[in-house]
């Protein structure tokens, strides 16, 4: 058995001298890369989506004027749970829930209209979050150095409790 020990320990001493751990990780990272190309795609079904983009029965709602939908047209810029579904108004918090001290603010374009009006996103802060109808519509959105225009922060930071609940949106201007 001596024999084979020391032939094991030759080689395996061997590759041990010739081989670094940068290249023992390359090698496998070439090996995960390759197989995942190798691998095929697994099928995924559109189908729900399909059928949930043509009604039945005609014309689409227009969901630009249901304030419990994200298509509605003052929530262009809101990322949060929309606190019509959430026990409040489209301007009101839910009762137990308080109002942000600091917002964020978009100009929206209403269709029905054709203006445009200033809103302005206020947190509703002081409950555990809805999680009923998120949005995220982020037009006119800036990065988060313009705090004043960006709509990813939780913005109840300010109040005594900064536990998120839901957005409203309250209309505080025309523009121009």
């Amino acid at each position: 058995m001596n024999w084979f020990d020391r032939f094991f320990e030759r080689r395996s001493r061997g590759v041990a001298h010739n081989t670094s751990r940068r290249s023992a990780i390359t090698r496998v990272g070439k090996l995960v890369v390759g197989t995942a190309f190798a691998l095929p795609v697994l099928p995924f079904d559109r189908i729900g989506r399909a059928q949930a983009a043509e009604p039945k029965g005609g014309k689409a709602p227009d969901k630009r004027n249901d304030d419990t939908a994200c298509e509605y047209w003052r929530y262009c810029a809101l990322d949060g749970f929309l606190c019509t579904c959430c026990g409040g108004t489209i301007s009101a918090c839910p009762p137990g829930t308080e109002v942000s001290k600091v917002t964020w603010v978009g100009t929206c374009h209403n269709p029905f209209d054709g203006k445009d009006y200033l809103i302005s996103y206020n947190d509703c802060c002081g409950a555990t979050t809805c999680n009923r109808c998120g949005c995220n519509s982020n037009e006119r959105e800036r990065p988060g150095y313009r705090m004043g225009v960006h709509n990813d922060i939780n913005w109840c930071m300010a109040n005594s409790s900064n536990t998120y609940h839901c957005t409203v949106a309250a209309i505080v201007g025309i523009g121009d």
